[in-house]
């Protein structure tokens, strides 16, 4: 019997009923079966969970951990999310009631589920914690105390699409819209004054960095800027950034409410720490300061977002923002294989600036990470679809295989060899090769140039144009259904519309002739498009790339038929080439690594681990971009569970920079040999 259980009946002055054999009641009594539960007890506190035997021992320091600020950094794949949860669970049942628990995460589905979870440990109570993302936090506490900041508490949000309908507006209100000049379009305002408010950095800045050609516009985009705000404040409107900083700024200049607020929500918990911004910090600062009772997890092994404001310095600077931090880390993996890991630790390694730490795992044995050199991207490509054949024979579903790369373009010539093989995939962090507007715009060209009977094809090019709308688009395309217009001269003169409808006519027909190498095709229409290019998108020179890859791929062809085949729009439908699967929703993952992460699969591959490519040319000029590369690289890295396979080719011509790429991703050059095995691919 337990002693310790608080809810057996007890006698007078406290004492348990002893148990005696002379009466038919205590006969009865012992007839009774009695269930021993145990409880852990800590300085009086009994616990109902046997936390030391659910959690090892560093996530039960972790739990254990109450008061005071504690910092734990949690390696990939090392039960972070178990760890909140129990903690969640062990503070109620140390008697902190549930609603002055604040769990904060970036996704409410997040929040949701831990508490869903922690609701099976401790029961409803875990339902009155407050959880949620910091917007929903702000936005809750801001319909309570919005008058103190100017607005009404009655305010309305705006989304990412009605924030830029008002920008628009105020575009044309100040004359920013007029067709002789070349100003930023809504969508591209919208990132560079969020892209402002997230990282703290002036809008000069933002432009100067992501968008060079507005440098000329610096001034009037800081004065649209003022208007917008000005106009939300006058309207009683709110966009998601505005919810921080209406947070941050209630918190910094309302002392007293800071203190009902902090009272309120005593101990706090913040999820995914190395992805919070500046302001999201401060948040946390200020909230936290009075009662230090402040859980920040996280790894700053995965802080690679800070092109969207995650703020690497937040996670390393924490024990400073609040001295005294116990810092405790998660190094137990419960995902991948040691040798895995051990590339992954190597790869850590020479990192400049992070907390010491040894991922390691009780799993016994499996394979090296191969590291495989190929003679030309395209032999790279084509490897690899081999590999994922085989592995899909040797019974892993496509859905557990995932093909992961710093940017969306290098997987575009995989893609292509994908779609022949008819394997089915999808696409995370950028949209498909054949589906990006401007590949479809060049594609779109040469299928006029190929069969001038395609009407669709010649309203998307025709439309392009300046000055060229539906109507005239309509006019052009009937002429050429009737056989009336043809790519030559003559055509040209007579076609409907203005003088680039002519020059269109003539430039198509310029590169008609099948003497023409496809090659040689490809490179004048982009020479023809770039300018369209320019004037259509406000981030053109990010699609630079894509073009050229577009070349690149064109470059191998013969016909421009078979090019055009191979780069069909539609997606394959049929089953694995020498496959027979009846799983619709089986398909091979492809996704850049910034989107990968927080996901796991049996087997990954990193693909064009190329230097210039992985890490950036750009990256190369700025130590901390270096190393949020060598960061993304062990990320992607523990994304495995059995297999790793890094690959890279020997020969990848860089036309933008002008040179050829022939080295190895640094991250990987040095990598000794008993942490991988290196191979090289022929050409048969």
């Amino acid at each position: 019997m337990n002693i310790d259980d608080p809810d057996q009946e007890q006698g007078e002055n406290g004492a348990v009923p002893a148990l005696t054999e002379h009466s038919e009641e205590s006969q009865s009594i012992r007839r009774k079966k009695i269930v021993l539960k145990r409880r852990d007890e800590v300085e009086g506190v009994r616990f109902s969970i046997r936390y030391g035997d659910e959690l090892n021992a560093a996530q039960l320091a972790a739990v254990e951990q109450i008061n005071g600020p504690i910092l734990v950094i949690a390696g990939a794949g090392t039960g972070k999310t178990r760890t909140l949860i129990y903690r969640v669970a062990r503070m109620i049942e140390s008697g902190i009631r549930p609603d002055n628990i604040l769990l904060m995460t970036f996704t409410r589905k997040a929040s949701a589920e831990m508490l869903r979870r922690a609701a099976t440990l401790v029961g409803a109570r875990a339902e009155q914690v407050e959880g949620g993302t910091f917007h929903s936090f702000a936005n809750l506490t801001l319909r309570r105390y919005a008058k103190l900041l100017g607005y009404e508490n009655n305010f309305s949000i705006l989304d990412q699409g009605d924030s830029e309908d008002v920008i628009n507006f105020l575009r044309g209100q100040m004359g920013l819209d007029a067709k002789s000049r070349r100003f930023p379009r809504k969508q591209t305002l919208g990132s560079i004054i969020s892209g402002s408010v997230n990282r703290v950095t002036p809008i000069k800045e933002i432009v100067e960095e992501d968008y060079p050609h507005f440098r000329r516009e610096i001034e009037e985009i800081e004065r649209l800027a003022r208007a917008y705000r000005d106009y939300k404040q006058r309207h009683n409107l709110m966009d998601y950034d505005d919810l921080l900083v209406n947070m941050a700024l209630l918190l910094e200049r309302h002392e007293d409410v800071r203190k009902v607020l902090a009272d309120k929500h005593r101990y706090i918990m913040v999820d995914e720490y190395q992805d919070t911004n500046r302001l999201q910090h401060e948040i946390v600062r200020l909230l936290g300061e009075k009662h230090q009772n402040v859980m920040a997890v996280g790894d700053d092994s995965q802080s690679i977002y800070s092109f969207r404001g995650a703020n690497f310095r937040n996670i390393m600077d924490f024990p400073k923002t609040f001295p005294g931090t116990n810092v405790v880390k998660l190094e137990e993996n419960y995902r991948s294989t040691q040798p895995i890991l051990d590339f992954a630790n190597e790869i850590l390694r020479r990192a400049v600036e992070k907390y010491e730490k040894h991922l390691y795992t009780r799993r016994v044995g499996g394979d090296s990470p191969m590291i495989i050199a190929t003679a030309t991207d395209q032999l790279q490509s084509e490897f690899i679809v081999q590999m994922v054949l085989e592995l899909r024979e040797q019974g892993t579903e496509l859905s557990d295989i995932a093909i992961l790369f710093r940017s969306s373009f290098l997987s575009f010539d995989l893609e292509i060899e994908l779609n022949k093989a008819n394997i089915p995939y999808v696409k995370m962090g950028g949209f498909k090769f054949v589906e990006t507007a401007h590949v479809k715009d060049l594609v779109a060209h040469l299928r006029v140039v190929h069969n001038p009977q395609d009407v669709v094809s010649w309203n998307r090019i025709l439309l392009l144009l300046e000055g060229v709308g539906p109507r005239t688009s309509q006019k052009v395309i009937d002429l050429i259904s009737e056989g009336d217009l043809r790519l030559d001269e003559r055509s040209a003169e007579a076609a409907p519309g203005n003088d680039r409808v002519a020059s269109l006519f003539r430039f198509l027909g310029s590169i008609q002739s099948e003497e023409i190498p496809v090659a040689e095709k490809v490179e004048r229409l982009i020479e023809y498009y770039r300018p369209i290019m320019k004037a259509k998108y406000d981030d053109y020179s990010k699609r630079e790339k894509d073009i050229e890859v577009f070349a690149e791929i064109a470059g191998r062809y013969r016909s421009l038929n078979s090019f055009l085949a191979d780069m069909a729009l539609e997606p394959p439908t049929e089953s694995v080439v020498g496959i027979e699967s009846g799983e619709e929703e089986e398909k091979l993952v492809l996704s850049t690594i910034h989107s990968s992460k927080g996901l796991e699969w049996n087997s990954v591959f990193i693909l064009t681990a190329l230097d210039g490519r992985f890490p950036t040319f750009r990256a190369a000029e700025d130590l901390d971009d270096m190393e949020e590369e060598r960061r993304l690289m062990y990320v992607a890295s523990t994304r495995a569970k059995n297999r790793l396979l890094i690959s890279y080719p020997l020969n990848l011509y860089d036309r933008e920079m002008g040179m050829t790429l022939t080295k190895p991703s640094r991250f990987i050059a040095d990598i000794p040999d008993g942490i991988a095995d290196r191979f090289v691919v022929e050409d048969d």
